[in-house]
């Protein structure tokens, strides 16, 4: 019974949302589903999407999903009946072999020459030629997507709750799919769709909500993941994501075609930091584009990444010289950018560089135009400058960091602190930028949190605070957000 009843969940879920782009073996190497002049092709890419050739437009537009081998030139797609070809010669027109007929929608490959999962149901040795079942033992709920890590026997597959309309679920296995158990919660809607893709170490994870066009990363098997990147995307605009073969890498396809297909264009976004900004290319073009403003932007040292329960923001001291980034759709002709949101263009440039003077919250807004449309997005409250002191010195410039996280924070951060201190008790320290004492935290354990409260309780205000531990041989710097 427990079979049938994912057969189902399977096929209604992928027939919706299925993977459309796939690494492959070699890096800069992808391919991916997109437009042609005729309907919908394979398209085969050696230097990250900035082109692509037409492998065949004939048999595979019957495509849902796509995946490539680990072992050069073979790669596989599978139909809406669940009918799994294969070539093994890029893809080319007349080169597929069907070889099986019971594959759900949605499959991945391994990091085996000759591995392909089906789902978390099964996978194959040879080439997708036989499948080896699995227990799944621990299973619930609907499932969305499932990956398997670069780890042997570990995998992963998103879940949700018929019943439980807050909540998405991760569910981890250690042993191939035999068994399942829950990793991470999620406060997301159960109808909303969150894809995953494996990194090139062990316990890389990508995440991306489709709703709400998030970007997340866990470098810890999903223990914890970071909010990298939101992005600007009409629903109308079919995107999927795959990590990459370099480390930080991730590419993301964008198919965005109207008007019964007269309008018709692909991108590839390629980003080698994340997520957190890319490089644009525009693989097919057909008709009219689209207008869309996407950017980001970094500031020196890289202090971007956010927990993926607060807002993706960047951060940095005064005076702060920040990057932008533009990674925008369309044939723009005009860049407008607002740096703090006050209805003033500050520059016309297509990646600036501006220097913040001023310390506190900024919004900023990107208006691109072409020659017949407007679009702008707006980032509220994405920049924190703040304004250090002499305390920066004294507690933080030394190499006996305290380890901690999530950092910036708004509701706790956790510390582990140094094995090395004496383990009959651990007294913590925490200043204002001022250099005052606002909290002491003692305890007999090697990890404190603290809920951002100062001595008497009460919330102290977002800024910069500074964390000692044992005559300040160790500290750490962190930032309190709200």
């Amino acid at each position: 019974m427990k079979n049938l009843i994912l057969i189902s969940i399977l096929f209604l879920s992928f027939v919706s949302f299925s993977q459309k782009i796939t690494r492959g073996p070699d890096i800069g190497e992808i391919y991916f589903l997109g437009p042609t002049h005729t309907g919908t092709g394979l398209y085969y890419s050696t230097d990250f999407g900035e082109t692509a050739v037409c492998m065949d437009s004939i048999i595979v537009n019957q495509a849902m999903a796509v995946t490539a081998d680990k072992a050069d030139g073979y790669v596989y797609y599978v139909t809406m009946g669940g009918s799994l070809y294969i070539s093994d010669n890029f893809g080319y027109q007349n080169s597929w072999e069907l070889i099986n007929n019971n594959i759900y929608v949605y499959i991945k490959s391994g990091v085996i020459d000759g591995y392909i999962y089906n789902a978390i149901v099964s996978h194959s040795d040879d080439f997708g030629n036989s499948f080896i079942p699995h227990s799944y033992n621990g299973f619930y709920g609907n499932l969305i997507s499932s990956e398997i890590d670069v780890e042997e026997n570990i995998g992963y597959t998103i879940v949700n709750k018929t019943f439980v309309p807050d909540t998405i679920y991760l569910l981890i296995t250690y042993d191939n799919f035999e068994n399942l158990e829950t990793k991470k919660t999620f406060n997301y809607n159960n109808g909303e769709f969150v894809y995953i893709s494996r990194g090139v170490n062990n316990g890389e994870l990508y995440l991306y909500n489709k709703v709400r066009k998030h970007i997340c990363f866990s470098n810890d098997y999903g223990e914890t993941f970071t909010l990298n990147n939101v992005l600007n995307f009409g629903d109308s605009i079919s995107h999927s994501i795959v990590g990459g073969r370099q480390g930080g890498e991730l590419f993301i396809l964008v198919n965005a075609i109207n008007m019964m297909g007269q309008n018709a264009h692909t991108y590839i976004l390629h980003s080698v930091d994340y997520g957190i900004s890319f490089e644009l290319f525009h693989t097919f073009s057909k008709g009219q584009e689209p207008l869309l403003a996407n950017f980001s932007a970094k500031t020196e040292g890289g202090e971007s990444i956010k927990d993926i329960d607060s807002v993706y923001y960047v951060t940095g001291d005064m005076p702060l010289d920040v990057q932008f980034y533009s990674y925008s759709i369309g044939d723009i002709n005009t860049y407008e950018w607002d740096f703090n949101n006050d209805g003033i263009v500050d520059s016309y440039e297509e990646n600036p560089v501006y220097t913040y003077t001023d310390t506190g919250w900024y919004s900023i807004n990107l208006t691109v135009y072409d020659n017949f449309d407007t679009n702008s997005f707006v980032r509220e409250d994405y920049l924190y400058v703040y304004e250090l002191t002499g305390i920066e010195n004294e507690f933080c410039n030394n190499d006996n960091k305290i380890q901690c996280f999530p950092n910036p924070f708004s509701k706790q951060i956790t510390f582990n602190l140094p094995y090395n201190l004496e383990p009959e008790i651990n007294e913590m320290a925490i200043y204002n930028n001022a250099g005052t004492i606002v909290k002491i935290i003692k305890s007999k354990d090697q990890r404190i949190i603290w809920d951002g409260t100062n001595i008497s309780g009460n919330k102290c205000l977002p800024g910069v605070y500074y964390i000692t531990c044992k005559n300040r041989k160790y500290s750490s710097k962190v930032l309190l957000t709200s």
